[in-house]
């Protein structure tokens, strides 16, 4: 059967001569791959058609689908937006590229999760159109939120009294536990106040220096490898890193 869905392109790996096998999250069927044929021609026409499945597009498509097949077809495609700046801005760029691939390491099901796409696909609107300074944070509200769809939630609980986030457990506790897992006071009140950010135009207030970001974002790749199977290490991250300062 043919299905008009949105899908958020994640991955796209050449196959043959002129064609793509992309992962794509779509907003029916959760994560799903497809072959796309005749793609990658030296045609002019073609060439742009290869360029609308970078990681991070979001794409209106007409898909067959069939639960036995690993692989799908793509029918029709087309953007769904038209970026300003994701796609030519190394800043945004590099967010994007860290979002997607945090997003990417996460998605173990291949079933639909429409409150995670819709999510997805704000975040990635609102980025296109953000500020520098609110740029410079916005992998680390993504971070805090993200979890909430896989069932590690940090629960928002920081006082005086619980002034240490325990990764662990993704927990504020009374005192700094016995392992290596968890972040200072400092780095713990950061994340309290994140944790309260539930629009990214709230971000534009939080001035953090780049070394408190940087500590942030290697804890919060922690924090997802100790709760998510065979998480392994973010390729982006470092690239991010260096491109925020």
């Amino acid at each position: 059967m043919n299905h008009t869905t949105k899908g958020i392109v994640l991955r796209t790996v050449k196959y043959g001569e002129t064609s793509l096998i992309v992962s794509v999250f779509t907003e029916l069927f959760g994560m799903r791959g497809y072959i796309v044929n005749g793609v990658r021609t030296a045609s002019k026409k073609r060439g742009i058609n290869a360029n609308l499945f970078q990681p991070g597009a979001i794409l209106e498509m007409v898909v067959y689908h069939n639960e036995q097949k690993n692989l799908q077809r793509i029918k029709e495609y087309r953007w769904s937006v038209l970026y300003e700046h994701i796609f030519y801005d190394v800043f945004k760029g590099s967010v994007a590229t860290y979002m997607i691939e945090l997003l990417t390491k996460c998605l173990k099901q291949p079933e639909a999760n429409p409150e995670l796409f819709y999510f997805m696909e704000d975040v990635l609107l609102y980025l296109d159109k953000a500020g520098m300074q609110l740029v410079a944070n916005f992998p680390l509200f993504f971070s805090v939120h993200l979890a909430n769809f896989f069932g590690f939630r940090i629960v928002d609980e920081h006082s005086s009294q619980l002034p240490y986030l325990d990764l662990q457990e993704g927990l504020f506790v009374e005192y700094a536990p016995n392992h290596s897992m968890y972040l200072d006071k400092e780095h713990s009140e950061v994340i309290a106040h994140l944790l309260k950010v539930m629009h990214p135009d709230e971000l534009e207030d939080l001035k953090l220096h780049v070394s408190v970001r940087r500590t942030l974002l290697q804890q919060f790749e922690t924090y997802y490898a100790l709760h998510v199977p065979e998480f392994g290490h973010l390729r982006s991250l470092p690239v991010l890193q260096e491109v925020l300062g």
